[in-house]
């Protein structure tokens, strides 16, 4: 089966050694992650353009949060005749692009989503694989000689003990206490704040000198374009060396877990690959027949890096395990995303329901609804805390759909009955006002929102105090959104709490429909105001938020002005890898998402393609074309594509809103892979 697995599941990057294209070799990267929020991940050619890169970012307990432990591993091999060959690491890390790899890189490939690398060197042929085994704050780099040899592989390690957000600018100490314990070596940050770095070599012949060095200017190119400091420096403490031959495989292992749990998984008996390749295999094992198979298999193993157990939130974890159940929640997106309300219940389905993770769907919803207050759940946790942040109007009402997705397809009569409680205060808060602005306006039945200097809605740029798109007053999906909430709790409370109740909110959800026809409906241009009521008015602007008064279970809008709507989105909005926040000809339109932190922020929801609304597109045209399946399929060929592309094996958070429709942002983000994953599934 392993081997089944792995032949069938392999993307291969479209390269061809020595065509000098070093550039491509640094615009595609590939990310390892732990189950915990942390990760690996770099460029193909192994240059760190990111603050966010490293060969291990630890996901350590709060109020630490996650930290780059090991930026890179400067790896040379030395032949026969002396010569040296660089295969990666901090010395490719320069202003001037020269990447030596490139003469030697000969492959790379995602094998069941792992990255590996093969390197030809004259008649010497070696592979190179990277693994982290799952709920560890682990990596494992195995070495493998395929021909020729043998030779000698040194590993200099290089490190920058710093939060994974902090600048690559921050300062280093000049010598990093090094302490040697058994077969490995600790390298301290020296706080007494961090755990140690451990590391070893596992090979039949190892060694280690010790010979500090610092190296200063290493540039990270992407962080020049980010406007943040692009130079940093690193510490090496020494160098490993081992010899490496046929059937004699060399591993490097760096971890922050404890010498038994880093050295529990052997990297050199294959059994660290067989068991993580087992893992793999039992989750698409348990998946429905539609992802198991092609590009939703992969889908399905690039969702398992947003599902994590996070790090630290003890009070969290003996809550759940004194009902018998366990804490899991979702990164919204790597490198930088934490886990979000919003993205969390908009990627249910895909990531977990798709996926046959039915345990895990429930083991969110109900952890999400402890921690609902003044009817709100939190829009994200910040990295590092325990405590949520509720600055966000829609993340709530996105629950409600979750719960239903979740019950459709599980049938878990017992989560409802638990969670119940906290849906109908999160209604009748809603209906009475809470925080921020939200509440029901008495005069109409909609929901408004918006407080002053807060970005409430998912279109939440703000940057200097700057909120980019308040869309303050009542928008268009919140009252979508709302709407199908007070049919669903209807329909929940009817059956478990009594019809009194269930026929109030089928009059707020009837009031609140008749009022979103009237005043919603632009008939000077054929689509839905983005806001109504607002600080200046009604807002005509075309945006992406109208579909949801389609797509939702329950739609608000009538079906008489269904093929308008989806008509001006398709015409205005569509493109084939998701849906443009605004359209063309508005005077806030921005073509390209680049530059720094200002000028991204002005265009992030100003017409930059958003991946996840494929997936709302999608329901929208089904609904309204429900016989045209094959359509409707094609409409994903796009989003899929660029699994070769960018972050390999994943989805783009965004993308620029004009051809070539560069992708943007982060470089794997759940909501985007959940929903092509949701759909693929849905159309097969």
């Amino acid at each position: 089966m392993h081997h089944r697995l792995t032949d069938t599941l392999v993307r291969r990057f479209p390269w061809t050694a020595g065509d000098g294209d070093a550039e491509r070799l640094i615009a595609h990267e590939w990310l390892v992650t732990n189950g915990l929020g942390g990760y690996a991940s770099s460029t193909v050619a192994g240059i760190n353009t990111r603050r966010y890169h490293g060969m291990l970012v630890a996901a350590l307990p709060n109020p630490i949060g996650r930290m780059v432990m090991l930026s890179a591993v400067d790896e040379q091999i030395v032949l026969a005749d002396g010569s040296v060959a660089q295969l990666g690491g901090e010395e490719l890390s320069t202003r001037e692009l020269e990447v030596p790899a490139a003469g030697y890189l000969t492959e790379f490939r995602l094998e069941v989503g792992l990255p590996v690398w093969r390197y030809t060197i004259g008649d010497v042929e070696l592979e190179r694989r990277l693994l982290m085994p799952h709920g560890q704050n682990t990596v494992h780099v195995t070495y493998r000689l395929l021909a020729g040899g043998p030779v000698r592989l040194e590993m200099r390690p290089m490190v920058q003990f710093r939060g994974y957000e902090s600048p690559v600018s921050t300062p280093i100490r000049e010598h990093y206490p090094l302490t040697i314990e058994q077969d490995h070596y600790l390298l301290w940050e020296g706080s007494g704040v961090l755990p140690p770095l451990r590391m070893l070599v596992r090979a039949d012949d190892r060694a280690f000198v010790v010979d500090g060095q610092r190296t200063d200017s290493v540039v990270y190119r992407v962080e020049t374009r980010r406007g943040f400091p692009e130079q940093g420096s690193l510490w090496n403490p020494g160098r490993f060396s081992a010899t490496l031959a046929p059937d004699r495989p060399v591993a490097f292992v760096a971890s922050t877990e404890s010498y038994d749990v880093m050295t529990a998984v052997d990297p050199n008996n294959a059994f660290a690959w067989g068991a993580e390749l087992e893992r793999r295999r039992r989750l698409i094992a348990g998946a429905p027949p539609t992802a198991r198979a092609g590009r939703a298999a992969e889908l399905l193993l690039a969702a398992d890096q947003f599902i994590i157990t996070p790090a630290g939130r003890n009070a969290d974890a003996a809550r759940a395990r004194a009902v018998g159940d366990e804490v899991r929640t979702v990164i919204a997106g790597y490198h930088w995303f934490t886990d979000w309300g919003r993205d969390t219940m908009i990627s249910l389905e895909g990531l977990t329901l798709t996926t046959g993770r039915h345990r895990e769907a429930g083991f969110i919803l109900r952890t999400f609804a402890h921690y609902v207050r003044d009817g709100l759940i939190p829009n994200m946790f910040p990295d590092g805390s325990n405590e949520g942040l509720y600055h966000t109007a829609d993340a709530t009402l996105w629950f409600f759909h979750a719960v239903d997705r979740y019950l459709a397809t599980t049938g878990d009569e017992e989560t409802l009955t638990l969670i119940l409680p906290a849906l109908r205060n999160i209604v009748d808060h809603h209906l009475r006002g809470t925080r921020f602005g939200i509440g029901v306006d008495p005069k109409d039945g909609l929901l408004r929102q918006g407080a002053e200097g807060y970005q409430l809605t998912w279109m939440d740029a703000k940057v200097e105090g700057w909120v980019v798109t308040p869309r303050r007053g009542k928008a268009v999906e919140i009252n979508a959104l709302w709407y199908n909430a007070l049919c669903l709790l209807e329909g929940w409370v009817r059956e478990r709490v009594g019809s009194a109740e269930a026929d109030a909110l089928a009059g707020h959800a009837a009031r609140a429909r008749r009022s979103f026809n009237e005043r919603f409906w632009y008939a000077g241009g054929g689509y839905l105001y983005d806001v109504v009521d607002g600080p200046e008015g009604d807002s005509t602007e075309c945006r992406p938020n109208q579909i949801f008064a389609i797509s939702l279970k329950h739609p608000v809008l009538d079906e008489s002005r269904w093929e308008a709507v989806l008509g001006t989105v398709e015409q205005r909005l569509l493109t084939p890898v998701g849906l443009r926040s605004l359209a063309p000809g508005s005077p806030n339109y921005r073509a390209t998402y680049d530059g720094d932190l200002r000028s991204r922020d002005a265009a992030y929801h100003q017409g930059t393609v958003w991946g996840w609304l494929i997936g709302p597109w999608v329901d929208a045209w089904l609904r309204v074309h429900p016989a045209d399946v094959p359509r409707a399929r094609r409409f994903l060929d796009g989003v899929l594509a660029e699994l070769d592309t960018f972050g390999l094996g994943s989805i783009a958070e965004i993308f620029d809103a004009e051809a070539p429709y560069t992708p943007r942002g982060c470089i794997a983000q759940a909501w985007s892979v959940a929903e092509a994953l949701r759909c693929l599934a849905k159309t097969a």
